[in-house]
């Protein structure tokens, strides 16, 4: 390792997939530590009497070339390629997704509505202001019926607020905004091609946690497990670490960004007060296993219906074999409600999976485990972009990156992650020539 400035490393915080990306793509020195035993954060697979759980849905979208030969260079034939199948389930059947363009086998009254409210919102589309908000987007872009029945509802439990508290800056990639033909053929069922930026993706076959583990297993100095960082000294310029003091010259951190911040010391008074203003929602979900397959082959299905409490059903399942015991199946249930899981709320979400047909009876479910994901959707208020990045400029002007999903305070995908662990080592790498 080279000593620049009285600096041996580069440190990296947190070994999900940004962070070894970081340590992949480094051609200098590193120190990457992880407070938990195991790599991959996130992304990461559970064993439980013959179960594999992922955290919740992993899908792998792998568009650029050099992250893709990366990957499948590691995983080879242990990476499955799957074309989604995904439905929307409201007013007591499925239809297909997106829901926006697929009014057909709706109700008719509530095709009627959503099919009408999106032509009238089509004829004005081009005039008046931009949207100031996530709800006057959807009202603009998809008409007070589709608005009611499906994205007002079911935006409302994915994100934990009420989308007229969001701005629109996340939705170009992940709303799709269907042409009024694919619309028109999505309400008389003449859909040839499924739409959406999740078409298809990869799936190692005994779980996500796969590839984090291949990646870790290929780094030529591996992670440092069991190191939660206690403080980041600015002036001094180290990282306390299990009790010991590291110094960098550079540091990138993917831990989420508000929790950084916190444990930044001699930073100014704005830092914490800016922090504050970041806002995510918490995810509470379930590991359902099965005693028989799910009642249908959807890899997951949206909930829209604030009278079921839960938002998206998937099937681990139905992305691999390799994840249950022959003959079993395997659930997560991501819940609307915020809060910690109660015994008693276990009756309302069978019947809701019995209504789904993915279960008969509430006697097919042979355990279920609770889970709590404390960073999951990070919220894009009025105050999103210039608080992220103000944060964000101050610790440059310190040699610190903050990068990954919750190190970058975005919503993004798994390549992404892969992505900004590569530029990272970039931009490192380029500033110290």
């Amino acid at each position: 390792m080279s000593k620049r400035g009285g600096h041996h490393d580069v440190v990296i915080l947190g070994a999900g997939l940004a962070g070894l990306s970081v340590a992949r793509h480094l051609r200098t020195g590193y120190r990457l530590l992880e407070a938990a035993a195991r790599v991959g954060g996130l992304c990461t697979t559970v064993e439980d009497h013959g179960f594999r759980f992922d955290k919740t849905g992993h899908l792998l979208h792998l568009r650029d070339a050099g992250i893709r030969k990366w990957v499948l260079g590691l995983l080879g034939e242990r990476l499955v390629r799957i074309d989604r199948r995904s439905r929307i389930f409201s007013h007591g059947v499925y239809t297909r997704y997106p829901y926006q363009a697929n009014t057909f086998g709706l109700p008719p009254q509530v095709a009627y509505e959503c099919l009408s409210g999106f032509l009238a919102a089509w004829e004005r589309r081009e005039r008046g202001p931009e949207p100031r908000d996530f709800e006057h987007f959807i009202l603009k872009y998809f008409g007070p019926g589709i608005a009611e029945h499906f994205m007002v509802p079911y935006n409302t439990k994915l994100w934990g607020v009420p989308p007229r508290e969001m701005s629109t800056a996340w939705t170009d990639r992940f709303v799709p905004k269907p042409t009024l033909d694919d619309v028109l053929k999505g309400a008389v069922g003449l859909h040839d091609r499924e739409l959406g930026y999740n078409a298809e993706f990869l799936y190692p076959r005994s779980g996500i946690g796969e590839l984090p583990e291949a990646l870790h297993a290929a780094l030529r100095r591996k992670a440092e497990l069991g190191t939660p960082v206690e403080a980041v000294d600015l002036r001094r310029r180290t990282v306390r670490a299990g009790g010991t003091d590291l110094p960098f010259r550079w540091l990138v951190s993917t831990l989420p960004l508000s929790e950084l911040c916190r444990r930044l010391h001699d930073a100014p008074a704005w830092v914490a007060r800016t922090a504050a203003r970041l806002r995510c929602t918490s995810l509470t979900y379930l590991d359902v296993a099965l005693d028989r397959t799910p009642g249908n082959d959807f890899h997951w299905s949206y909930v829209p219906e604030p009278r079921l409490p839960f938002y998206r059903v998937g099937a681990y399942s139905n992305f691999s074999e390799e994840l249950v015991p022959r003959g079993k199946g395997a659930l997560y249930v991501e819940l609307a409600a915020r809060g910690p899981f109660r015994r008693c709320d276990g009756p309302a979400v069978a019947r809701g999976l019995v209504e789904l047909g993915l279960i008969r009876r509430a006697g097919d479910v042979r355990f279920v485990r609770p889970r709590v994901i404390p960073h999951a959707y990070v919220v894009y208020d009025r105050a999103w972009d210039k608080s992220r990045a103000r944060l964000l400029a101050f610790l440059r002007e310190h040699r610190i990156l903050s990068v990954g999903r919750y190190g970058s305070w975005e919503y993004s995908a798994m390549e992404d992650a892969l992505l900004a662990g590569r530029a990272a080592a970039r931009t490192v790498e380029e500033n110290d020539r």
